[in-house]
């Protein structure tokens, strides 16, 4: 949610940001309903004070036996009343509609961001690893032969349909493994909070983080109402919802490893063999909440921790910063990281950490203060995958294949795998 004060002071430079995002000037057209808005409240209240100040004076009349004043000022009462009401109602239509307006654009890029229309103007920042040279044509990972016995699409596709995917024996355990280590790390070395949390939520959770009302159709909804989580950023971003934190106890950091569930609306096409692009998958999820100062050193830190998750699995990956045109609706910038998959011959995302300033923490109404009796402000909030489990399944298993069939596994990994260090041709861990 913008600002409607800072659009007020500065409507050049708010329409300059959008124009950044590819979007018309909207300044104009927002003004007007914050003015009729603004306008309808004030006129009610002088309306309010007129027949108030007619109220008191319509005793006196009628204690002194004038009619004619007593029924003139009874009508002007009336009158103000129903006048009062009219204003009222459209003063709340004037909210309704700007809200509307501003609950449809996104937040405003950094100047920092670089400029440009759509992922092709994404600039690289750094690379790490480098990507291993095979002496064979390597495959995707589910044409992988150790990887098919525990990789069953035939059956998810009977039971779901397409984009969703059975794991069996070794390919569920190390699917399981990535995601119990990826916690650890979080949470032993990154300082992180380990939370379980909900997978259906009510509309004002998704609303807070920017999911509702503009992208409806990219989530699913029961028919009791509540939504399945695109990602647990919804649930741990919202703990802060409507509460005024205490500034020293910022900033809060959490992680999660939650269920996730996607419509991928308009994706039709993309990403259709394998399990790279699912309507359910898991995440490991991080979260920050912080002061407003502290927020773009946070998104620093949290890039590091998704980082080091790639580092620590021994996974080739370059990080880059999203232009404009290509973040996220909520985000001020953006870092997406992409592992290689050399079944692909290509980066692929695997994460992405974005800043998000106030834009949802107004949505949300959550505040902290600096210190006891200080005036509330606003938190800043940050979101990250720190990784997504699917995604890192698939590049640790493509990244290890061997000309066999079978595929060698990070040493990371050895300790949650009761020490087996592989999976064979034939699809066993050993």
């Amino acid at each position: 949610m913008h600002d409607i004060r800072a659009i007020r002071e500065n409507p050049a430079a708010f329409d300059a940001a959008l124009s950044r995002r590819g979007l018309a000037a909207q300044s104009d057209a927002i003004l007007a309903r914050d003015a009729a808005r603004r306008a309808a409240i004030a006129e009610a209240e002088t309306a309010r004070a007129a027949q108030n100040a007619a109220s008191k004076e319509v005793g006196a009349a009628k204690a002194r036996g004038d009619e004619a004043e007593f029924d003139r000022l009874r009508a002007l009462v009336a009158e103000k009343k129903a006048r009062i009401a009219q204003l009222e109602e459209e003063a709340r239509d004037a909210d309704t509609e700007l809200t509307a307006m501003l609950d449809g654009l996104p937040n405003l890029p950094l100047d920092e961001v670089p400029e440009g229309a759509d992922e092709a103007d994404n600039v690289e920042l750094d690379r790490w690893g480098t990507p291993r040279n095979f002496e064979f044509d390597p495959v995707e990972h589910f044409e992988i032969a150790g990887v098919t016995p525990g990789m069953d699409f035939a059956t998810a596709g009977k039971l779901s349909g397409s984009r969703f995917v059975v794991l069996r024996g070794a390919v569920a355990r190390l699917h399981r493994a990535l995601a119990q280590f990826m916690i650890d790390l979080h949470v032993e070395e990154h300082g992180m909070t380990e939370v379980n949390s909900p997978v259906l939520v009510r509309d004002a959770a998704m609303y807070g983080t920017g999911q509702l009302p503009k992208f409806a159709e990219d989530s699913y909804q029961t028919t009791n109402g509540w939504w399945l989580i695109p990602t647990s950023e919804v649930t741990m971003t919202n703990f802060v919802a409507g509460e005024i934190a205490d500034g020293a106890a910022l900033p809060l950091r959490f992680t999660a490893h939650t269920l996730c569930f996607r419509s991928e609306a308009g994706s039709a096409g993309k990403d259709t063999t394998g399990m790279l692009r699912q309507h359910q998958f898991e995440k490991v999820e991080m979260v920050a909440i912080t002061r407003p100062e502290d927020s773009l050193a946070e998104h620093a830190r949290m890039t590091r921790c998704a980082q080091a998750v790639l580092e620590r699995l021994d996974l080739p990956y370059r990080t880059m910063v999203l232009c404009t045109g290509d973040m996220g609706f909520g985000a001020q910038k953006t870092h997406d990281i992409e592992v290689w998959l050399p079944g692909q011959g290509r980066y692929r995302e695997i994460s992405s950490v974005s800043v998000c300033g106030d834009f949802q923490a107004r949505r949300m109404t959550a505040r902290f203060r600096r210190e006891a009796g200080a005036k509330p402000e606003f938190v800043h909030t940050l979101n990250g995958s720190g990784l997504a489990v699917g995604r890192a399944l698939i590049a640790v298993l493509e990244n290890g294949q061997q000309a066999d069939g079978s595929v060698d596994l990070p040493a990371a990994l050895h300790p949650y795998l009761g020490g087996r260090t592989r999976i064979t041709a034939e699809g066993a861990l050993v």
